[in-house]
C-alpha cells in the first residue's frame, strides 16, 4: 500500500514543479511602479496653398481657407502658420482673422512643409497631435504568479489610456506648460466674465489677445 500511494505522490510533485518552472518565463519582471506602456504623441501636417496678391488674400480665398478650416475641424491644441515667400503683413493678418475664430493664434516655428512655392502664392499649415497608448491593453501576463514581485505588463494601461484620450492638447504631455503668476481665483474669475459679457483671452502657443463680444 505504502507504495502504490507514494508513486502517484510523487508523480504529482513533478508535475507542479514542471508547471511552475514552465510558468517562469512569463511571470512579470518589472519591479518599479512605472507602467511599460507609456502615452506617445503623433502629429501630423496638413497644408493649403493659396494665391495671394498685392492686398494679402483675395475674398474668394478667404472663403476658401474658412472652408477648410471647418472641413478639417480646426481647434484647440492645432497649430497653424503661414508659409509667405513675400512675407506679406496683410496675407498674415487675414490668416489670423480667420484663425481667430476658432479661439486660435498664429503660431510661429512650426515645421517646414516640402514642395516649393510658386511666386503669388502662399501656404496655410495645420499641425495637429494626436496620443494614444501603444499596446494597450496587453494581456500577455496573465499568469498570476508573482513570485519577483513584478507588476503585469498591462499595469497603467487604463489610466495612461484615460490620460491620452482626455488631454486637451496632446503636446501638454511632452513639454507641459510654462507657470503663470495668475492665482487660481483670479483664472476662474477671467474665465466667468469671458462667459457673462463675452469679453475673453485667447491662447494658443505663440501668445496671448483680448478678444471682445460673445458667440
Amino acid at each position: 500500500m505504502t507504495r502504490l500511494v507514494t508513486r502517484p505522490l510523487s508523480g504529482a510533485l513533478v508535475l507542479s514543479l514542471g508547471l511552475a518552472l514552465a510558468g517562469c518565463g512569463g511571470m512579470p519582471s518589472n519591479r518599479s511602479v512605472n507602467s511599460i506602456h507609456q502615452p506617445v504623441v503623433e502629429r501630423s501636417a496638413v497644408t493649403l496653398d493659396v494665391t495671394t496678391n498685392s492686398s494679402g488674400l483675395p475674398v474668394a480665398e478667404q472663403r476658401r481657407i474658412a472652408a477648410w478650416f471647418e472641413a478639417m475641424d480646426l481647434r484647440y491644441g492645432d497649430r497653424v502658420s503661414v508659409e509667405d515667400p513675400l512675407d506679406r503683413p496683410e496675407t498674415r493678418t487675414a490668416v489670423a482673422d480667420l484663425t481667430g475664430r476658432y479661439g486660435l493664434l498664429l503660431s510661429e516655428g512650426l515645421p517646414v512643409s516640402t514642395g516649393d512655392l510658386q511666386p503669388g502664392q502662399a501656404r496655410i499649415v495645420i499641425l495637429r497631435s494626436r496620443a494614444s497608448v501603444p499596446g494597450c491593453p496587453d494581456w500577455s501576463g496573465a499568469s498570476a504568479a508573482t513570485l519577483g514581485n513584478g507588476i503585469s505588463p498591462g499595469y497603467g494601461c487604463s489610466t495612461n489610456g484615460n490620460l491620452a484620450a482626455m488631454v486637451a492638447d496632446p503636446e501638454d504631455l511632452i513639454k507641459g506648460r510654462k507657470g503663470s503668476t495668475d492665482t487660481y481665483i483670479s483664472t476662474s474669475n477671467t474665465t466667468i466674465k469671458a462667459y457673462t459679457t463675452g469679453v475673453g483671452t485667447k491662447t494658443s502657443g505663440g501668445g496671448t489677445t483680448t478678444t471682445t463680444g460673445g458667440n
